[in-house]
């Protein structure tokens, strides 16, 4: 079996936690429990424990935050399936880097919990990302 990455975070209700991510995002939603559900965010297992009094005040949100990274045409119909629902914006799309390697198109979300989300495309990933080139031993 392949790995699964996996991702829990407390949220409010457990009601408006699926709508959004179901509704809003598109994700296929898992196993549903009195106290969880799991959300399946780009191949992520997301568990959304309901835990009101873990919840993050909205002074603390913004470094703590999860996403996905996607070809530009895909965060392009994410965001217009976001736009025509009532979602609250962390930050707008923006541009950064333009005309570079580095280029960075992104924005942030905020689901009914505080939990904010990251979606973004890059021109170059490895470039944006400062991956360095495998050592020449290991290629093959």
């Amino acid at each position: 079996m392949a790995p699964i990455p996996h991702l829990s975070l407390p949220v409010l209700d457990l009601a408006s936690t699926k709508a959004f991510y179901e509704d809003v995002l598109g994700c296929p939603i898992g196993r549903e429990r009195d106290t969880y559900v799991d959300v399946w965010f780009y191949g992520v297992q997301v568990t959304m424990h309901l835990a009101p009094a873990q919840v993050l005040d909205p002074e603390h949100r913004g470094v703590r935050h999860f996403g996905v990274t996607l070809p530009h045409n895909e965060l392009a119909a994410l965001v217009a399936r976001v736009r025509a629902h009532p979602v609250e914006w962390y930050h707008d799309v923006v541009t950064e880097y333009a005309g570079t390697p580095r280029e960075q198109t992104k924005a942030k979300i905020i689901d009914p919990s505080g939990n904010v989300i990251e979606l973004k495309a890059y021109a170059d990933p490895a470039a944006a990302l400062e991956i360095p080139p495998a050592p020449s031993n290991l290629r093959h």
